[in-house]
């Protein structure tokens, strides 16, 4: 149910309900799942074992469960929810973009990145975004649904069978980052993204095992949900979209702004830090002429300074046809000595992927 206070953001009519998922229940519902299926409830730890632990959703290899068995286990909890549509790779193969289709027809993308000491993939949590976002592929799109918990967590499992198997160039490897900077906004899609994450970081069998701290949520900044997961007790780092320092130019930037003012997204996110122990990482990407200017550098760094924060600065990746482009090289570097003036952490975050329609909502667009 939405908390007091917080917008819902309608999913439109006539969208179909994925079909259950093993990924979408807790260990006890999946062993309640199993015995309505007929079948002795320690299936479920089997199942769970095939699916995260050995990322193998193919009946066929599931040699310790009896053949008569696994097709009813399989379709009544490990339904195909997703297929891939196609790779397209870059940067010598090392970071691999992936469009899905979802069992509806519904287009998602998400992206591995393998460096020389880690591999991240971003996800999506939305097909779409309501945020409506005027630089974003993905904003202007809109909202398609809401993506379930599994179709959420079956990215990752995909995307850590292809580092395992050897894949991606560089030998198999583990997934350290998990990035909630995909299409959609998170915390819009709220109980499915927690889900996600307790999925994510569960023990094996139970979840992937992966580190809560290896987890990052992005937020264009809705507050409610913001302070409602700092109650979750996760130690994911949160970071939040800003893009503007100033109430007058983030309505434009970021509409929801209108709701919750750029003072209250900071307060929230400052409180989500002393929660969880966690440093806040602030999203800022850099527009010519629209937001990069000096003065707007100074008020960012004097709203952040003092607080445990770091600003990722972002050239903007431009979609066809959009009047927004990236800053030029000289205001880029005027604006990372502003927030070093006042103290302020910054890194101008490496850009891949750019010819493989590299921003959120590309791919799906030009597929669509």
């Amino acid at each position: 149910m939405p908390q007091p206070g917080e917008l819902t953001f309608a999913v439109p009519r006539g969208a179909r309900k994925p079909p259950r998922h093993l990924a979408d229940l807790t260990p006890a519902e999946r062993r309640d799942a199993v015995a309505g299926l007929g079948e002795k409830p320690f299936r479920a730890k089997q199942l769970s074992q095939h699916y995260f632990a050995r990322y193998a959703d193919d009946p066929a290899s599931w040699t310790d469960i009896p053949a008569a068995a696994r097709e009813k286990l399989a379709d009544g909890l490990l339904p195909e929810l997703m297929s891939v549509v196609r790779h397209i790779s870059c940067d010598n193969d090392t970071t691999r973009k992936t469009l899905w289709r979802l069992f509806d027809g519904t287009l998602v993308e998400s992206v591995l990145m393998r460096y020389p000491d880690r591999v991240t993939m971003c996800i999506s949590s939305q097909a779409g975004c309501g945020m409506n976002c005027p630089f974003c592929a993905t904003g202007q799109a809109g909202l398609t649904r809401n993506l379930s918990t599994a179709e959420i967590v079956h990215q990752i499992v995909a995307g850590m069978r292809s580092l395992r198997d050897g894949e991606i160039p560089g030998g198999a490897a583990r997934l350290n980052n998990i990035v909630f900077m995909g299409m959609g906004e998170p915390l819009a899609n709220y109980n499915r993204v927690v889900g996600a994450i307790r999925r994510l970081t569960d023990p094996e069998p139970d979840g992937l095992g992966l580190s809560q701290r290896g987890i990052t949520v992005s937020t264009v900044g809705l507050v409610p949900a913001m302070l409602r997961f700092a109650d979750e007790g996760f130690k994911c780092r949160l970071a939040v979209s800003l893009h503007a320092p100033d109430d007058e130019l983030r309505d434009t930037l970021v509409p929801v702004n209108t709701r919750w003012k750029v003072r209250e997204v900071l307060d929230a996110a400052w409180h989500y830090a002393e929660v969880s122990g966690r440093r806040i990482s602030v999203e800022y990407a850099l527009i010519k002429d629209i937001n990069d200017q000096a003065w707007r550098a100074d008020l960012l760094g004097r709203l952040l300074k003092g607080h445990r924060v770091h600003v990722n600065l972002i050239p903007l990746n431009p979609t066809p046809g959009s009047k927004w482009t990236a800053s030029r090289p000289e205001d880029e570097k005027a604006f990372v000595r502003a927030l070093e003036h006042h103290g302020v952490p910054v890194t101008v975050r490496d850009t891949r992927g750019q010819e493989i329609d590299g921003a959120c909502g590309q791919l799906a667009a030009s597929e669509s």
